[in-house]
């Protein structure tokens, strides 16, 4: 593998100096020896060393920064990195059911790589040219570094596109994952890694799911029902969570049935699928849109609400049109809780602000004549790292409310 030599132009090297990890094409002077997917050298115009990445001309970030050390990109360094990945997550690695994100791209120094470990089973997606063209030896170490059966790939994702890669899914290394994964996180969960969204699970999510068990044990008595709407509920991980709390009437909607045929399983899974007066659920299978504005329009009302969309704005050009997407769910969850209800609601797309996702949900409550209190801040568990000097990774924000 050649080595290549990117310059900077004058006045641009700051950001790398502060440790960001992307350069795009308009901070770069020159690129000399680069061929798409090398490792190259970075260095100011003056010839002073920057960093060492991998570049790829045809992406508009066109190098990403590995180290900001004069040192090699060999088999030492990513067993370095591989390795302080894996013992970071130690809290995490708790019984054999364990599932967590193992290696979180550039927050974990390593741009363009997620690994997510299912139980026995590893997922990683290759995002950029560069760690698909070295995935093999990724997993290879991987499989060395960490006990488990099998890796499967799923590099099915549309950023692929702008590295010019087409999509792809299959087996990496060992045994192919069953057709459904159990994992644990107090809850039991199968996970379906081959067709799943994401990875399969929305692993980021778990400590947000734990949240809303506490709120129910804590501010609903179990003989007053207290009723659950999980918007996006996808295969039904805050509905499960709330039933287990007990006291409760969940009602979870997504548009694909086959998620929710998978949240079905899951509530049998962990024995909660007796329907009684204090716990009982329905999964509807509907636009979640439609679904709210009839909701509102035969006065509906629900204790709790959990609104967990998916991304709406994948960069800066789609931000209008995503932050009126995020205002109409809102305006029509503040109608249908309770007074003295919550909301628990979150934003996952990277190009919206956590102070931007904050005005649009304060817009949607003052529409809607009600009052709100943040009770706290939410995001990502510890397994999902947010590097300091690379703030784009923070994509998963969200707020509690408690609504009057």
């Amino acid at each position: 593998m050649s080595e290549g030599l990117i310059t900077i132009k004058a006045g641009r090297e700051k950001p790398i100096k502060q440790q960001h990890p992307w350069i795009f094409s308009g901070a770069i002077a020159s690129a000399s020896n680069a061929n798409p997917g090398d490792i190259v050298t970075v260095q100011t115009h003056d010839g002073q060393f920057l960093g060492r990445g991998y570049w790829n001309p045809r992406s508009q970030i066109q190098v990403r920064i590995l180290t900001w050390q004069d040192e090699p990109i060999d088999e030492a360094w990513w067993r370095k990195m591989l390795q302080r990945a894996i013992d970071s997550r130690a809290p995490q690695n708790t019984s054999d059911l364990a599932a967590y994100r193992l290696i979180n791209a550039e927050n974990d120094f390593i741009p363009g790589l997620v690994v997510e470990r299912y139980a026995d089973w590893l997922v990683i997606q290759a995002l950029t040219l560069f760690i698909d063209m070295n995935k093999q030896t990724i997993a290879n170490l991987l499989a060395e570094l960490l006990p488990v059966k099998g890796i499967y790939e799923r590099s099915d994702v549309d950023v692929r596109g702008k590295e010019g890669l087409k999509s792809v899914k299959g087996k990496l290394w060992g045994e192919a994952p069953p057709k459904h994964i159990l994992i644990s996180e107090s809850i039991q969960f199968n996970v379906d890694v081959y067709n799943g969204h994401k990875t399969g699970f929305y692993l980021d999510q778990a400590p947000n799911r734990q949240l809303l068990s506490q709120i129910i044990t804590e501010n609903f008595a179990k003989e007053n029902i207290c009723r659950v709407l999980n918007l996006f509920s996808y295969t039904g991980g805050f509905g499960i969570n709330a039933l287990a709390a007990g006291g409760v009437d969940v009602v979870n909607v997504d548009s694909s049935q086959d998620a929710l045929a998978l949240a079905e399983q899951n509530i049998r899974l962990n024995d909660l699928h007796d329907q009684t007066p204090g716990r009982s659920w329905q999964n509807i299978e509907v636009d979640v849109f439609d679904y709210l504005h009839k909701a509102v329009s035969q006065n509906e009302q629900f204790d709790i609400i959990v609104c967990d969309p998916p991304k709406f704005a994948n960069n800066k050009q789609q931000v209008d049109r995503a932050a009126r997407g995020y205002k109409d769910l809102n305006l029509n969850c503040f109608k249908l809780i309770k007074y003295g209800g919550y909301l628990m609601t979150f934003s996952c797309s990277g190009a919206i602000s956590q102070d931007l996702f904050q005005k649009i949900v304060f817009g949607a409550l003052a529409d809607s004549g009600r009052q709100g209190q943040i009770i706290k801040h939410l995001g990502p568990g510890t397994d999902h790292p947010v590097a300091l000097t690379f703030p784009e990774g923070e994509y998963l924000k969200g707020l509690l409310l408690r609504v009057y």
